[in-house]
């Protein structure tokens, strides 16, 4: 697994990455220049004063929340943590690009799981593909790249067949833009099922891409065996104000989430009625299944990440890059609904 290609110079609108489009909200650009103005001093040694921001919002205890450099960060942390060299992992493909490179990183053996052919995650199947060395399980809802929804009854149904020695990575990177009436109870699930860890980050609806500020949050025992791997002086001193300078503009945030829904939904439709299969998504993206959507937005200067099948993921948010993207596909619309007639969905909840 390579990493995303970056954008080149001729590349109109760089759609690849799933950014938020817009710039941190002012008042979180005025906390990070104070924060400039004594970056010649080292953060905390431990990310102590980070841990009890982010538990605070989000009503858990401290013992229950770790850190790191984005959600990546903290992924690794728990792959590290929990399982050993020629352990298994196993996840649905596609997934977000950085599993199967975390999981080189820690040397597992990836077990991966086709999605369905509306673009859900089949966790049937990954339940059944859980074996004697199987370590990890990743769940991500949204699903990266399709943006379908998990519906929290089959999510409950598939927690209870995870044998309680396997830990499942909920990962939630995109949970802002969910309507909030299908958000888990996630303190619930903790509960209940132990053997879970959320995972967040502060690079999607927070536009902080660029900071590398990530958490997760378990139960207590198995947060205290994630945090055992925290790297000393690793989160830079830019991520408490940051963090903190968000939380006391969520009003802002909401405003923001709410126009790259309403982008989001309109671009949706476009595509939708051009032929374009394209599943409904909950996340601050669009999966465009096709042979050739990916040629075709490069050819029109719209970097997009690409699958194998010739599918792509764009980022929504920017209209003119809507409108674009809308242009760029038309020739090529039609053809495609008669190719991947199995890729359309209404998004189960």
């Amino acid at each position: 697994m390579t990493a995303p290609t970056i954008a080149g110079p001729a590349v109109r609108f760089d759609l690849a990455l799933s950014e938020n489009p817009f710039a941190p909200l002012p008042s979180v650009l005025s906390a990070l220049d104070d924060v400039m103005r004594r970056a010649h001093r080292y953060p905390e040694f431990l990310p102590d004063r980070l841990i009890e921001v982010i538990a605070n919002h989000e009503a858990l205890e401290q013992d229950q929340v770790v850190v790191g450099a984005g959600a990546t960060g903290v992924g690794l942390q728990i792959m590290q943590s929990v399982a050993g060299p020629g352990e298994r992992i196993v996840y649905s493909a596609p997934t977000f690009d950085g599993y199967p490179i975390m999981a080189g990183i820690a040397s597992l053996d990836v077990v991966p799981v086709p999605i369905l052919p509306d673009g859900e995650q089949d966790l049937a199947a990954m339940a059944a593909a859980i074996d004697g060395r199987t370590r990890l399980v990743v769940v991500c809802r949204p699903h990266n790249p399709t943006g379908t929804l998990v519906g929290a009854a089959e999510l409950q149904a598939f927690l209870r067949r995870v044998p309680e020695r396997v830990i499942v990575i909920l990962d939630e990177a995109y949970v802002e833009f969910v309507d909030r009436g299908l958000v888990l109870d996630a303190h619930r699930i903790i509960a209940e099922h132990p053997n879970v860890v959320f995972l967040r980050t502060f690079s999607k609806a927070y536009g902080l891409a660029g900071l590398r500020i990530g958490f997760g949050f378990a139960s207590a025992r198995l947060a205290h065996r994630i945090r055992r791997l925290q790297l000393p002086f690793g989160m830079g001193s830019a991520a408490v104000a940051a963090v903190a300078a968000s939380y006391a503009a969520e009003h802002e945030l909401r405003a923001r989430v709410a126009a790259i829904v309403s982008e989001r939904e309109e671009l949706w439709r476009t595509v939708r009625a051009a032929g374009i299969p394209a599943p409904r998504s909950h996340a601050n993206f669009l999966y465009l299944p096709g042979t050739g959507m990916g040629d075709a937005l490069a050819r029109a200067g719209i970097h997009a990440r690409t699958y194998p099948h010739g599918d792509a993921r764009i980022a929504v948010g920017n209209p003119d890059a809507g409108r674009a993207v809308v242009d760029a596909l038309r020739p090529t619309a039609r053809g495609t609904s008669a190719a991947r007639p199995g890729c359309g969905s209404t998004g189960r909840a």
